[in-house]
């Protein structure tokens, strides 16, 4: 019987050992929240206080070391976080997840947020350039002083499947692709586009339309609607019925990525309403703001206070709220002169066209009677354990082509299975250069409703509903986003491009926006309307 005490204790020994490598592997990657540490690129005494709920509160006597302050205790609650969502949005999936993750890379790929992301680098002025720097100088602080599984727990795990992955630094582009990513997680048109197609296939279009129904008359509106212009609407019939799987391609190409990012708007709405002076009892407004997105694990906000505590005239922001763990600032909450909040405004910024092709070149589109052709780059997708993939990016005049190659799946079945006779290609405004950095870093700086306003003017993607409340008891609303203008249809289905009559021919102007200021009512309310 002794051989069984003796396996008896082995198998205890075995259970502690087990247990307390458990614990430390977990525990190696918390955040320090007591004592000091030394940060790269920090200038001054920096102090970061955890409040109750453990929030961040980061006091900072310049801009520089604030933001990379921020940098860095950011990546110290969240990096798994940070560098997932950088794959994403730079269609690098397959690197940390292998095989499995190729075809949703391609369609990544296919939208060119890297290219795009560094050109908006270029473009960005050099002081909000500095601030994405100061940024990733704080976050690569931070990974230069840990690794692995030191980073966070998710690594550890990585490593059992992927056990060559390597923790690159974090580049200021990374934070502009999550926030072209962010946009997509918001538009939500495409995909009804595509329904609408796919379903117009077997019924009537009057069925289709009341599965797919206007915003009604009778719902509230934000501002005052004005005389409503009906939108011109396109006979379906022209689209061939031959472009059909092309158009269910592009459709199950982009679910993976909506799968991917917990995309979508089933079973969530945001809401945000401020009230006047005359409307409370202290006398100064209120406001409230309830900003849903899918939910993740962990949050996909992440709530900070930035205190800049130098001299007044330079040191900006004294900021709180929420932010997504990447991005410096905070993107809706409060300084000491404003407020803001925002709901997702679900306008319209996406067109599917549908392309025809050349079929002697398969790399030439009509257009207007011509064959013309099409703009090609090729990626390389890199795979852990396995061989790299090269992959071609077509684009046409209005986007990227998001259709992909015809297999069984992507069809509406087999007897509808074609060459390559039509692709589709995506018009969509976050594919432009865009300054939405800009504008939330703007707005974290505003002292006033001139300023805000300004700043407000340059959130051109990821159209939002935005509130505004001030010390001096202003309250207003702003309708933001570059919305296309369109001829010949109301974007409500793909619509044919070779005739060249559904062209954009420009974007709303923001001075066109809805908007209003202290309105007479004394109160404002939106809720994805």
């Amino acid at each position: 019987m002794r051989w069984l005490r003796w396996l008896f204790w082995i198998a205890m020994a075995l259970i502690v050992l087990v247990g307390v490598y458990g614990v430390f592997t977990v525990r190696r990657s918390f955040p320090q929240v007591s004592g000091e540490v030394s940060v790269t690129g920090i200038t001054e005494p920096v102090q970061v206080v955890r409040d109750v709920d453990g929030i961040p509160h980061i006091y900072a006597t310049n801009k520089r070391d604030l933001y990379t302050a921020q940098g860095y205790v950011e990546a110290q609650d969240r990096f798994w976080q940070m560098d997932f969502f950088r794959h994403i949005g730079s269609g690098r999936l397959s690197e940390m997840l292998g095989d499995s993750q190729v075809d949703t890379d391609k369609f990544l790929r296919s939208l060119g947020l890297v290219q795009l992301a560094e050109r908006e680098l270029e473009l960005m002025d050099s002081a909000n350039r500095e601030i994405l720097e100061w940024y990733a100088q704080g976050v690569n602080a931070y990974l230069a002083q840990h690794d692995g599984a030191q980073v966070s727990l998710e690594y550890a795990i990585l490593g059992l499947i992927n056990s060559d992955y390597q923790i690159e630094l974090w580049d200021p582009v990374h934070t502009l692709t999550w926030a072209k990513m962010m946009s997509w997680d918001l538009s939500g048109n495409m995909r009804a586009e595509i329904e609408r197609a796919l379903l117009g296939a077997d019924l009537p279009m009057d069925r289709v339309e009341q599965l797919y129904p206007d915003y009604p008359d009778r719902h509230p509106t934000v501002t005052d609607p004005g005389t409503a212009v009906e939108a011109a609407r396109w006979d379906r019939a022209e689209v061939p019925s031959e472009a059909l799987p092309a158009i269910a391609s592009a459709g199950n190409r982009a679910q993976r990525v909506w799968e991917m990012t917990g995309g979508g708007f089933e079973g969530i709405g945001s809401n945000n309403w401020v009230l006047g002076t005359d409307m409370t009892r202290t006398g100064a407004p209120m406001l409230a703001n309830d900003p849903h997105l899918g939910i993740r694990m962990p949050s996909i906000w992440y709530q900070v206070a930035l205190h800049c505590t130098g001299e007044a005239s330079v040191c900006v922001p004294d900021v709180a709220g929420f932010t997504f763990a990447g991005s410096p600032g905070v993107i809706v909450g409060h300084n000491e002169h404003l407020a803001w909040g925002v709901t997702t405004e679900l306008v319209d910024t996406q067109d599917v066209y549908i392309e025809k092709v050349n079929p002697d070149d398969p790399g030439q589109y009509e257009a207007e009677g011509r064959w013309v052709d099409m703009e090609e780059r090729t990626e390389v997708i890199r795979i852990a354990g396995g061989e790299s993939v090269e992959y071609v990016v077509r684009s046409t005049r209005h986007g990227p082509v998001i259709s992909g190659t015809f297999v069984e799946e992507d069809a509406l079945d087999e007897s509808t299975l074609v060459p390559d006779e039509y692709v589709v290609a995506l018009a969509w405004q976050t594919l432009e250069p865009s300054t939405l950095v800009e504008a939330i870093i703007g707005i974290n700086h505003a002292t006033n409703y001139e300023e805000f306003r300004e700043a407000i003017a340059m959130w051109d993607i990821a159209a939002q509903h935005v509130v505004y409340a001030d010390v001096d008891g202003n309250i207003a609303y702003h309708s933001t986003g570059e919305v296309p203008i369109r001829s010949n249809h109301d974007g409500r289905y793909p619509v044919p491009s070779w005739t060249g009559e559904f062209e954009w021919t420009g974007v709303v102007p923001f001075e066109e926006m809805p908007s209003l200021l202290n309105p007479a009512e004394g109160f404002i309310v939106t809720a994805n309307q």
